[in-house]
């Protein structure tokens, strides 16, 4: 189920959402997309002008592909069961 709603954000940048009673509750993905031809300042930084790909230093593209490659199932995620865990993993 998909729904699309073109908002205005304010300048606080607060939003309250009502959802429709037909959305089922639990984990949900929202996507911001800006809805004018304007880019945003930090994707423009990072397109490559001349192909029109993003384009990231070598230590960002590799954790991007370690990401993707964790979300299709081809690595193992890390989980952690603190958050002790999480930062003593952070500073090692």
């Amino acid at each position: 189920m998909t729904i699309t709603q073109t908002v205005e954000i304010p300048v606080s940048r607060r939003l309250t959402i009502d959802v429709p009673n037909e959305v089922p509750t639990g984990p949900v993905i929202l996507t911001f997309t800006p809805a004018t031809d304007n880019e945003c300042p930090l994707c423009a930084k990072h397109r490559d002008s001349q192909t029109g790909e993003m384009s990231y230093n070598d230590e960002t593209a590799a954790a991007i592909e370690e990401g993707r490659a964790m979300m299709r199932g081809n690595i193992p995620a890390q989980r952690f069961n603190s958050l002790e865990e999480l930062l003593t993993d952070l500073r090692s």
